[in-house]
């Protein structure tokens, strides 16, 4: 039986989508404000200082200003965050709730618990309501995949959880290590070219003081790559998630032993640690 995203609650289908749209919107916005600033350089720099060059320089910094008071005032980034934390709580409250083991061991009261934390989720995190998919929210909050997982033997859903859940984890930690280590160093690179480029054109500079060259130009376009690289946290999410897939590493290798009456403890531990690195995220997010 294959879980599939749309097999959790419907609240974590719509926070997942608005948490996703709210992260392109903020790396667009971003893209274009730091790609105008350099636009607006080269423009000062190429075109003749009249009338048409000003207005079009003082054009491209209103977009720009524009720009930044989107970001402030609609807070993408906030709504990217929040709704992550939102579809990864409810996420994990899921496995929980088919793996069947606490807070959701016992039959009875497993579903009114599991509906009691996701309205919990929910009141928490109200400032997602004017971006949550009302559509998806209509859905039953307990799937027919998630009543089917839970109901069968101890020995298939161990088997599930190890090749669902954890392989999958180890899986993508690893790969998101391995893509933000490179584009890390791609972004470098970059930026070490532009640095030397503008070093270079100084030094010329000192040989002729009247030589043009767009040596502004390129110091701006070295600001934007570093604020890009700031945004974009390459290293830290590299090194963070490195971390995160040893951990999962270990615990790949607790699994084969572990007994029914120890499987609860190990569900949640597990689950605490998928949780953790996203957490800390948040964390660093907020400080700053």
């Amino acid at each position: 039986m294959q879980i599939q995203e749309d097999s959790f609650p419907g609240l974590y289908q719509s926070a997942d989508k608005a948490s996703l749209d709210s992260q392109n919107k903020y790396y667009l916005c971003l893209s274009f404000y730091l790609g105008l600033l350099v636009i607006a350089a080269a423009v000062s720099y190429l075109v003749p200082v009249n009338t048409y060059g000003a207005l079009l320089s003082a054009l491209l910094f209103l977009v720009t200003l524009g720009i930044l008071i989107y970001l402030k005032t609609n807070k993408p980034d906030d709504i990217w965050y929040n709704g992550r934390a939102v579809a990864e709580s409810v996420k994990t409250l899921s496995w929980k709730w088919i793996m069947k083991v606490e807070p959701f061991h016992e039959d009875k009261s497993a579903e009114a618990d599991f509906l009691a934390d996701l309205k919990k989720v929910l009141k928490q995190n109200k400032s997602l309501s004017t971006v949550l998919n009302s559509t998806e929210g209509v859905k039953e909050p307990i799937t027919d995949v998630m009543r089917s997982v839970r109901s069968l033997s101890f020995d298939d859903r161990k088997g599930l959880y190890k090749k669902q859940r954890i392989d999958d984890q180890a899986n993508w930690y690893t790969k998101k290590a391995i893509f933000n280590k490179k584009k890390a160093s791609s972004w470098f690179c970059f930026s070490v070219l532009l640095h030397s480029a503008a070093i270079i054109m100084l030094v010329y500079r000192v040989y002729d003081s009247t030589l043009s060259l767009p040596v502004e130009v390129i110091a701006t376009a070295a600001s934007a790559v570093l604020t890009w690289i700031q945004a974009k946290k390459h290293n830290e999410l590299s090194s963070s998630y490195s971390l995160a897939a040893h951990e999962i590493g270990l615990i790949k290798s607790e699994w084969q032993p572990v007994t029914e009456s120890e499987f609860s403890d190990f569900v949640n531990n597990t689950e605490n640690a998928f949780s953790r690195e996203h957490t800390q995220w948040i964390a660093r997010k907020v400080d700053t």
